[in-house]
């Protein structure tokens, strides 16, 4: 009997590896539907190792994951090939929208508004869809904790809370307490049960009244913009992860290729990804300013605008991880919303939806999310199941035989090319673009406005051939 008992633990340690945790990195990207296991008759650990899933996701708001709506976006899900719910877990109002009773600076600050009335309730019944589950963290722009915690919060130079342009106070990078706070939430949203916590918010506002803020040195101690939100993801991740938590950041798709507009918000791509299981690139075709990529009008033509946006960032993952270090899985957000406040816009329909999914897929890329701050979404543009299936099959076949011929190619052109000839190399281009900001509104079942979260828009100049 002991022998018996004793080759079952060898047996099940061999297959699960000595540590519970594993980076992404460790993996291949697996069905979700991979990650349920027999029970083994000796336990050798509590819980099962988190594995990564190729997100096909939409987003949904807080107040809509609380109400009878939200039964229906299920349904409608049901059978297509998304597979990701992203949900609000603290809003852009900083509201922690489910009871969280193990933080208790959520319960200091009484930051819950629990639109979601039974979290328990809700992932069950996502879990028993099969659907994986992101909890969205807006991060530095929360109003909430900045007017309960002004010691917090940014300054202007004559000792006021600051506010933004539009009355919104900020609360301050610099500040380790308000990292504290953000891995706190994020911990407990991840004991309610969700896969993933996505900070959204990671960056310093834009707007022109950031030049009436005072930084005071000793929380700044020399570090910039940039330096600091890298050390906050770098920080977050290292809490998080340990917890067997996965963790994504939503950047700008402008900061890709632009110093400019990098500094401006103080999000570096190549540096982030390296700490981070997930990168996220807001790169919508909307808020591409006329003549970037070389395109008229980018939101007139979404397939074209998000395969040059993600050879951007194949570019810059690229020279940025030179060194070997790790490198986050690039996962944007798409645009399902008709850009009306345009001069120059279309409408988005399945054809425009289908057309950015290609074009994620063409640049090298696998995982998408749709962003649409009403949830109203293009269920015409979405495949089913089992068509995604084969697509993703297809996608492998294609691959694999592009670069077996690029391989032939470039053992051909090896044979031939002098070793005299010099390589050029590009010089690196700024968007140099202005920063402005766009807001829609998003109105609940009562009629509620809701303030869709800001993006960067580069309005002037264009990107160079």
């Amino acid at each position: 009997m002991k022998r018996w008992l004793l080759a079952v633990i060898v047996c099940s340690l061999m297959a699960s590896g000595c540590s519970r945790y594993k980076k992404v990195s460790d993996f291949e990207e697996t069905d979700r539907s991979s990650e349920e296991t027999e029970e083994s008759t000796v336990a050798v650990s509590a819980e099962p190792e988190k594995k990564p899933v190729k997100v096909k996701g939409i987003y949904i708001s807080g107040y809509m994951a609380g109400s009878q709506g939200f039964q229906s976006i299920l349904d409608e899900i049901e059978g297509t090939e998304i597979n990701t719910v992203v949900i609000d877990v603290k809003n852009d109002d900083g509201k922690i929208t489910f009871a969280m009773d193990g933080a208790p600076t959520v319960s200091e600050i009484g930051a819950e508004e629990r639109y979601i009335k039974d979290i328990d309730a809700l992932m069950a019944e996502l879990k028993k869809r099969g659907l994986y589950t992101i909890a969205r963290v807006v991060a530095f722009r929360d109003p909430y904790l900045a007017e309960k915690k002004p010691e917090w919060s940014l300054k202007n130079k004559d000792g006021s809370l600051h506010r933004d342009n539009k009355g919104l106070a900020w609360v301050n990078p610099y500040r380790q307490e308000v990292w504290d706070y953000l891995v706190e939430v994020g911990t407990e949203a991840s004991r309610a049960g969700f896969d993933e916590v996505q900070f959204d918010y990671i960056r310093f506002a834009t707007d022109s009244s950031m030049k009436q803020v005072a930084f005071d040195e000793s929380d700044t101690r020399g570090r910039s913009k940039t330096d600091i939100i890298t050390e906050f993801i770098e920080y977050a991740y290292e809490k998080l992860s340990s917890q067997d938590i996965f963790v994504s950041a939503d950047v700008f798709g402008t900061i890709i290729g632009s110093r400019v507009d990098a500094e401006a918000v103080g999000q570096v791509y190549h540096d982030m990804a390296q700490h981070l299981d997930y990168i996220c690139p807001m790169i919508y075709p909307s808020h591409y300013g006329d003549g970037n990529f070389g395109i008229d009008h980018p939101d007139t033509e979404p397939y074209r605008t998000i395969l040059a946006a993600l050879e951007l960032s194949k570019k810059d993952l690229s020279e940025g991880g030179k060194n070997g270090q790790k490198q986050a899985i690039v996962r944007p957000w798409l645009q399902d919303f008709t850009a009306s406040y345009l001069k120059n816009h279309i409408s988005y329909g399945p054809n425009e939806v289908r057309a950015q999914i290609q074009a994620v897929y063409d640049a090298g890329y696998d995982e998408w999310i749709l962003w649409s701050a009403s949830n109203r979404y293009t269920w015409e543009g979405l495949l089913s199941e089992e068509e995604g299936k084969k697509e993703e099959k297809e996608i492998v076949r294609k691959r694999q035989s592009e670069k077996a011929a690029a391989s032939t190619e470039e053992t051909g052109a090896a044979k031939t090319e002098s070793s005299s000839v010099s390589r050029g190399t590009e010089a690196d281009k700024s968007l140099e673009g202005k920063i402005a900001v766009e807001e829609t509104v998003l109105e609940d079942k009562n009629k509620k406005a809701r303030k869709k979260p800001e993006v960067v828009i580069i309005t002037t100049g264009s990107f160079g051939n």
